[in-house]
């Protein structure tokens, strides 16, 4: 199969050295991915286009290389080509015709060529003999150049001939890593996975920073979520994930500051944590997904009060968006089902919180604070690479007992989300291992409901989601929880 990719606009328009930078930044981030799919896929190409070819047999690795194109930043539009030796215009004209005259019969239509090379006709003769074809071999089939139901697009490379099959929206924005590194305070909320995806497809080296405020499985939760951003949009580039234990932080805002104070400080010193653990991944921004005036502590007053708590740039991404947008967005990139399912958990909730924070107030009441406190919890933040956040929930690595070939007296539980499952099923050809389908943000409270006299092996694509759940299923007591690790057939 073949792709060519056209780059996100903004790219275009860019000086001819950043262009360049860029295009070659998004095929480096393109091979990196690839290569994990399968042997022999080429990324080539350069300043009009690139161009994928992945001689691969099996559909489910087709499927992984187009979701791969549609989700790394910096492609505007993924189009699935068929490709030939060109010979001469009848035989592009014959050629499009067995492609196109089902899919336009009935239908407007209009004929688009570009060409690359020297040859005897130019574009618009070729546009001129596919479009005269195509209307005889097409029943109802009528011309509209301005807004047509079906572009038929023909793309000629010096001796190569190319028909687009499918045309996929990519993802867009710029190529990660052709901007700087940002630290993201995720909760596992709509607007910080949301904020943290904008960032990825903007360009920026999203890395990951979570405050524990109690509750193993917020924490879970929250990783879980931050390690889907990853794969799906940004798994080019490896980040970090820390993890700052704020539950003695919590305790001395609760028990020293004013009730109507504490939202406000609570977010300052959040943001001193933070700044200072950007220091040591040397990066100069913070990203938050705060909204104006969606909380008391979100109206601009208190922001201004909260951005004086360090001298790190605070980048708000959802500032001016509606909640109802964020919800779409979350909806659209598939963090919706695990935000659902993040268990909420607040000690900072002011029954009469201000709206309008005044600095001298508040540095009176955050005298009152214990600064050894957040120092002590900064110094216990734990740094783990995002691929490897299964890591350090309790158990060690080695507990969880992988499972190439499950046997019959095992039952496969196949975790995904429901529209990857459906995309891509699990087969376990001659075994009889049952398999059953519990997407993982319905696992804590239906695997409570499974016979506790079964084995049970977790599957996921990668391997990691099932990990991180199975590592938490045996935190919770369950010792009859493994992974299903298949051996891939490519």
């Amino acid at each position: 199969m073949k792709y060519l990719l056209r780059f996100f606009p903004e790219i275009i328009i860019k000086s001819r050295e950043v262009r360049q930078r860029y295009i070659s930044v998004l095929r480096r981030n393109l091979r990196t991915q690839l290569d994990a799919v399968g042997p022999g896929i080429s990324v080539t190409g350069g300043w009009d286009s690139l161009s994928v070819d992945a001689p691969l047999d099996e559909s489910s690795a087709q499927e992984r290389v187009l979701q791969i194109l549609t989700h790394t930043p910096g492609i505007d539009t993924v189009m699935q080509v068929q490709t030939s030796e060109l010979v001469d215009l009848d035989d592009v004209a014959r050629r499009a015709c067995e492609l196109y005259a089902p899919l336009i019969s009935g239908r407007s239509f209009a004929v688009r060529c570009k060409r690359v090379g020297k040859h005897s006709f130019n574009s618009i003769e070729v546009e001129r003999v596919v479009g005269a074809a195509l209307m005889r071999a097409a029943e109802g089939a009528r011309v509209d150049l301005s807004n047509p139901d079906v572009s038929v697009r023909v793309g000629i490379q010096r001796s190569e001939l190319m028909l687009v099959e499918n045309t996929y929206k990519g993802l867009g924005g710029y190529p990660l890593g052709t901007q700087d590194g940002v630290l993201s305070l995720i909760s596992g909320g709509f607007d910080s996975t949301v904020s943290s995806y904008q960032c990825i497809k903007r360009g920026l080296l999203t890395h990951y920073c979570f405050f524990r405020l109690g509750g193993a499985e917020h924490e879970i939760a929250v990783k879980e979520v931050a390690l889907y951003l990853w794969m799906k949009y940004g798994a080019s580039h490896r980040v970090k994930f820390v993890t700052v234990p704020f539950e003695e932080v919590i305790e001395e805002i609760v028990s020293k500051v004013d009730n109507s104070q504490m939202g406000v400080i609570f977010k300052r010193v959040m943001m001193r944590a933070a700044g200072r653990i950007a220091d040591r991944l040397k990066v100069e921004a913070l990203i938050t997904g705060e909204s104006v005036a969606q909380v008391a502590s979100q109206t601009l007053a208190n922001l201004a009060i909260i951005d004086g708590a360090t001298d790190k740039l605070i980048l708000r991404p959802l500032i001016t968006v509606d909640k109802r947008e964020i919800i779409d967005i979350a909806r659209a990139i598939g963090t919706e089902e695990f935000v659902k399912n993040v268990p909420e958990y607040c000690s900072v909730v002011s029954v009469r919180p201000t709206t309008r924070a005044r600095m001298h107030r508040i540095e009176r009441e955050e005298a009152n604070f214990d600064e050894a406190v957040l120092q002590a919890a900064i110094e216990r933040a734990e740094y783990q690479m995002i691929d490897r956040v299964m890591e350090g929930l309790g158990r060690p690595q080695n507990a969880l007992q992988e499972l190439q070939e499950p046997g019959a007296d095992t039952v496969v539980i196949d975790i995904r989300h429901p529209d990857e499952e459906e995309r891509n099923e699990l087969v376990l050809g001659n075994l009889q291992t049952p398999v059953l389908k519990i997407p993982f943000y319905q696992l804590r409270s239906r695997f409570a409901e499974l016979p506790n006299d079964k084995s049970y092996a977790l599957y996921c694509e990668k391997g990691m989601m099932s990990r991180l759940h199975a590592s938490h299923l045996r935190e919770a007591g369950h010792a009859n929880v493994a992974v299903y690790r298949p051996v891939r057939s490519d």
